[in-house]
């Protein structure tokens, strides 16, 4: 799986419906034609720096995905460089969206955060820029809110920003414990993060395994503690705290093995709730009823799973990445890195498990 440099920005308004396989077809030509432009891009972001205010905006089409009868779609939001998670801050009512701004593992200090008000969601301004303000971002990934500060991961560094200014306020460098590829981050109910290392390198030639895979704790003053250390995590991708079942959730990006695990609170202990041939597990949400979200890149789809029971939500989503869910409007955020956009899917109350 190759992720590409974006070389220009997305179209700020698509109209039109496209067919899903037309949609298909768009995004192969698309590829294609970027793979020329790949080797000529140069590192900086010109789309960040062109558009110092607003940077993305939404659309009024569907243009990719179909969904099951448990998801609607509401909106693309177009504009983004590699956009890779999504999270939702419910206090201020907005959606956080990390931009990798080019190859996953490259140190260019190019990456950026963008802030979407979630009630109008058709603008979003820049909130914390990779060379500007002192902030340093090269490739950010998944993010987390604790308290007042918003973590994102990025390579083999945690950096904390004050939320609501996205003034640099935190860093936490794992290079010491030789961090790979820091993916995803989550917070347990005792306020310690629970952070994936994928063992995986994102270059130009694609995603390469080098490993170890790799789950960390981090607790008070920044101490961090290697939760496992196993082949056996299969490249350790999304993370998330099950408030309903009290156990982490974990999903994994083996480009041959899907699995979706779960552990406890503390402790490594690792149980498989399911496994799939699929492979390339990226994003994870648990819902308030039991339902956990995933998604996977192999068939290009969000997927709900409840107990046994495994099916897509949101189909013909290429490469899906770190999903976000806004709990006010039980809306389901997906990152699309190689379109430039995120989309936005109306949850059916069965999906959330609680009346909306």
């Amino acid at each position: 799986m190759m992720r590409l440099r974006r070389s220009q920005r997305a179209s700020s308004v698509e109209r039109g419906a496209w067919s899903a396989s037309a949609a298909t077809l768009h995004a192969l030509r698309s590829t294609l034609g970027l793979l020329v432009l790949v080797a000529c891009n140069a590192r900086q972001s010109p789309v960040r720096d062109a558009y110092a205010d607003t940077v993305a905006t939404g659309a009024d089409s569907v243009v990719v995905g179909i969904s099951s009868s448990e998801a609607s779609f509401v909106a693309n939001l177009t504009g983004f460089q590699d956009p890779e998670s999504v999270r939702y801050d419910a206090e201020q009512d907005v959606y956080f969206v990390s931009n990798m701004t080019g190859n996953g593992s490259d140190k260019d200090g190019n990456g950026y955060i963008t802030r979407v008000a979630a009630e109008s969601p058709y603008g979003a301004a820049l909130f914390a820029v990779g060379g500007k303000d002192g902030v340093t971002l090269n490739a950010p990934k998944g993010m987390a809110i604790h308290g007042d500060t918003l973590w994102a991961c990025d390579i083999d560094v945690l950096r904390g920003f004050d939320r609501h200014t996205g003034r640099p306020i935190a860093t936490v460098d794992f290079a010491p414990v030789h961090a790979v590829l820091l993916n995803d981050i989550a917070v347990g109910p005792d306020g310690h993060l629970r952070v994936s290392d994928t063992g995986i390198e994102m270059t130009l030639m694609g995603v390469i395994h080098t490993g170890p895979d790799r789950i960390f704790d981090v607790g008070p003053g920044g101490a961090i503690t290697e939760v496992a250390n196993d082949l056996r995590l299969r490249q350790p991708n999304g993370v998330t705290w099950d408030s309903s079942a009290g156990r982490w959730v974990t999903v994994s990006f083996d480009p041959f093995v899907g699995e979706v695990a779960t552990m406890p609170r503390t402790g490594a202990t690792r149980q498989v709730i399911h496994s799939s041939v699929l492979g390339n597990f990226d994003g994870v949400e648990a819902m308030p009823g039991g339902a956990i979200l995933y998604t996977s890149w192999k068939d290009s789809s969000v997927h709900v799973l409840r107990g046994r029971d495994d099916r897509q939500l949101v189909r013909e989503v290429p490469e899906p990445a770190d999903i976000g869910v806004d709990t006010r409007r039980w809306r389901l955020a997906i990152p699309l890195s190689t379109l430039g956009r995120v989309q936005l899917w109306k949850l059916d109350a069965a999906v959330v498990g609680q009346r909306h």
